[in-house]
Formats: structure tokens, sequence, C-alpha cells
């Protein structure tokens, strides 16, 4: 499972024009199944995310966690796109549907995310809040 985890000033989700999803000030995580991963994985990396300390402290230093803070979490594929070969990028390490959407929904739970929809066409927006993009592979 693979994670891009950006920190936002605020992200929104829309499908088909309407906006399904929408945060303030907190994490937008982009979430990448594949074919071995687990629930106790999604939790695992769930709680990862929830602990990372990216946030400013009272001196403006990157050490305090998600907290109060708001998350949205957003399938994504592509994550496990392989370009090694040729130019078009290669998905067959990323899970089939049906695999990884029960793994993307308990990922979601565990952080108390906002989602997007599954397998969905989305546009996703996004302001980034400082220069704070991770990513984390269980």
């Amino acid at each position: 499972m693979r994670a891009l985890v950006q920190r936002v000033s605020r992200a929104s989700v829309r499908v088909d024009g309407e906006v399904v999803a929408q945060i303030g000030a907190g994490l937008l995580v982009l979430l990448g199944v594949t074919h071995d991963d687990d629930e106790a994985g999604a939790v695992k990396l769930a709680q990862k995310v929830r602990a990372l300390r990216v946030f400013p402290d009272a001196e403006g230093r990157m050490n305090e966690p998600l907290g109060d803070r708001d998350a949205l979490v957003v399938s994504q594929f592509t994550l496990y796109g392989d370009a090694g070969k040729g130019n078009r990028p290669s998905y067959v390490a990323a899970a089939p549907g049906q695999v990884a959407e029960p793994l993307y929904e308990a990922f979601r739970r565990e952080l108390g995310a906002a989602g997007g929809v599954f397998g969905a066409a989305m546009a996703v927006e996004l302001v980034n809040d400082g220069p704070v993009t991770l990513m984390l592979e269980t």
C-alpha cells in the first residue's frame, strides 16, 4: 500500500462537477493498493499517517500530528504505475477494485477521513500548505 500524503490548507473532490468531499486545513492522502495488501496493513498505515508530525507547533517547527485537523483520502491506483519499460505506464501492480476498495475503506475509517468516490473519475483540488509531501509504504 502506498500513500502520498500532502499537508493542505484545503482540498476537495468533485465527481461529475459536484463536490463529494472537502476539507479545510489537514492532510490529503492519495492511496494506492497492491495485490498483497491486507486490512492490518491498511490500519497500520492509517495510524502512521495520523501520527505524522508534519504540522507546526507553537515555535513553528513541524512537530504536531494531525490531531483535530481534517483528512481526505482519494483512491489512486496510478501510484502503482510502472513506466520503467517504454513510455506507457503499466498498472498490473495495482490491485483490482474488488480487492482495493475494502482496504481503501478500512484505511479511511481508521484515519477518520472524508473520501472520494472509489473508482470514479475524480477532479481533486488542493492548496498545499508548505513544503510537505511524503510517500509512505507498508
